[in-house]
């Protein structure tokens, strides 16, 4: 791999420059653990916990793994500011952001020794963290599952490896060999992802969501809240299909609200796939089999290797 590739191995501590994606209600202390031991970075995500459960889940991911693992801090959680005070006080070597600007917590942070890699959907957000003195950026392209920007991750990683001199993590619409290829081309040093391992044995969430994964096709994922500016790309199913039309026909937030709270918790723990959010990225129509995680990633990095070798000729030669 190239010298961009060991600077994220070497800043998150791992065999492989991945990173699980911050998943709410998924990235539980046991399924980053899971994650750090198939050598990756695993990430408890802390978006749907209280400080507590963060507690919690760290203490349990310490149980299972003596391999590196990080913390993902959703910006607009109540306790956000409390979180960060917590991954300091735990020695998290690794703290990954999103929703939001982590610009107040990043001295503390930094001064702690603690990695800081926020994510960003724009050129401008990065510019403005990397004079803050973040590490690295993940940049996620619009392809991804969950909460999204406009750009996707072909438009938007070279223009902000082209606007920094830090490293570049790509994240959405990756989830093989070619796609990791085309990342490091892009210009990252790494990647981050989370469709694909929706599907692992270890991902916690609900058996009828893994299978709606499974039997997914290229076309079945769907963006709500375009209008409102709060855009969530989730597999289609009744709930996203009556968002979308109330939406159009310009119903409040407050109506539109009743259609996600609580949502993404009925699709995890409930199963609940007619009125559950099933957030899943772009690339679920190529996710159609349950493995290990160790083996989805090992066969991400042995597919980037087999097609790196298969390409033609250089130009020149």
């Amino acid at each position: 791999m190239s010298s961009v590739n060991n600077k994220i191995t070497e800043i998150l501590g791992t065999k492989y420059p991945l990173i699980q994606g911050g998943m709410a209600n998924i990235g539980t202390g046991a399924f980053a653990a899971a994650v750090s031991n198939a050598g990756a970075l695993g990430l408890i995500a802390a978006g749907g916990m209280d400080t507590a459960a963060l507690k919690k889940n760290i203490d349990e991911c310490r149980s299972l793994t003596d391999k590196p693992f990080g913390v993902n801090i959703m910006l607009m959680n109540p306790e956000a500011a409390q979180m960060a005070q917590l991954v300091i006080d735990e020695h998290i070597p690794v703290v990954t952001t999103g929703a939001g600007n982590p610009a107040r917590f990043i001295p503390a942070w930094k001064a702690a020794g603690i990695r800081v890699l926020p994510v960003v959907p724009s050129v401008a957000l990065g510019i403005r963290l990397e004079r803050a003195g973040v590490d690295a950026l993940i940049v996620e392209g619009a392809e991804s599952g969950g909460h999204i920007g406009e750009l996707t991750t072909m438009a938007l990683v070279p223009q902000v490896v082209d606007a920094v001199d830090i490293p570049v993590i790509a994240a959405g619409g990756i989830a093989d060999g070619r796609q990791l290829l085309a990342a490091f081309a892009l210009g990252a040093g790494g990647v981050q992802v989370g469709t694909c391992l929706l599907v692992s044995e270890e991902c916690p969430i609900h058996e009828n969501y893994k299978q709606a994964v499974l039997n997914a096709r290229d076309t079945d994922t769907t963006v709500t809240g375009r209008i409102a500016g709060v855009p969530v790309r989730i597999l289609k199913n009744k709930m996203a299909r009556e968002y979308i039309r109330r939406e159009k026909e310009g119903a409040d937030k407050m109506e539109l609200e009743q259609y996600t709270l609580g949502s993404l918790r009925r699709a995890v723990f409930d199963g609940d796939v007619d009125n559950g959010s099933l957030m899943a990225g772009q690339v679920a129509g190529m996710c159609n089999r349950i493995r290990p995680i160790s083996e989805v990633i090992e066969d991400l990095f042995a597919g980037y290797a087999s097609v790196y070798q298969s390409l033609p000729p250089k130009l020149s030669e």
